[in-house]
């Protein structure tokens, strides 16, 4: 299995117009048929009037297949493709190997945090190692989406994401973390193994299928 996250900057006061069109649209036309969706989010902090999506495949090969019969489609190519593109401003895509099975929350409407760390040259590995470990710590306070390490895109990066009830329960977990001893000394640790560190929070877009 592999994943693809997929950013999309859109052109100002554009956002919305991109949203009905994917909901009304692009959703329809693809479905899960060339990918599965697993979510897709609009920025509230970090870059705005970002569309971020992120799709999962059987291989890399499968989702070369899927995306050329995906290109076969009229509806999508005639009457999707062509409405969206004046919109963007900017396109980002990474491929990424889940280091952790994905697991969605089941129930409510959340905010979503997509963190991205860049490690040193060779300290990704030893990075995720040292994050893996101590995850069980970490979510006594709250629960680990996803997570991945680049394949193709930016090198050396680990990418997580995270779901809270709302931006008071975020704070109050990340309060909480920071006390934990056991967090500290992993903060200690991996800090230096660390060149970036880089945070959005995201909203689910209507058509997601992770609320």
């Amino acid at each position: 299995m592999i994943y693809e996250l997929r950013t999309y900057t859109l052109m100002p006061g554009k956002q919305g117009e991109y949203l009905k069109l994917n909901a009304e649209v692009g959703r329809p036309v693809r479905g899960d048929k060339y990918g599965k969706l697993e979510g897709s989010w609009t920025t509230e902090f970090g870059t705005l009037n970002q569309f971020v999506h992120l799709w999962s495949y059987p291989s890399l090969d499968e989702r070369e297949r899927l995306r050329a019969e995906l290109m076969k489609n009229d509806t999508w190519t005639k009457e999707y493709v062509p409405k969206i593109r004046p919109m963007l401003v900017a396109q980002e895509n990474k491929i990424l190997a889940a280091q952790l099975p994905l697991k969605p929350p089941v129930e409510g409407t959340h905010v979503y945090e997509l963190r991205a760390y860049r490690a040193h040259v060779g300290k990704a590995g030893e990075w995720l190692g040292l994050f893996k470990a101590i995850m069980p710590v970490r979510e006594k306070y709250s629960k680990n989406v996803g997570l991945w390490q680049t394949e193709v895109a930016q090198l050396n990066e680990v990418v997580h994401l995270w779901a809270y009830r709302d931006l008071n329960h975020r704070a109050e977990v990340r309060a909480n973390a920071l006390k934990d001893t056991d967090w500290q000394a992993f903060i200690g640790k991996t800090a230096p193994l660390l060149a970036e560190m880089r945070s959005i929070v995201l909203n689910p877009a209507p058509a997601s299928p992770m609320k």
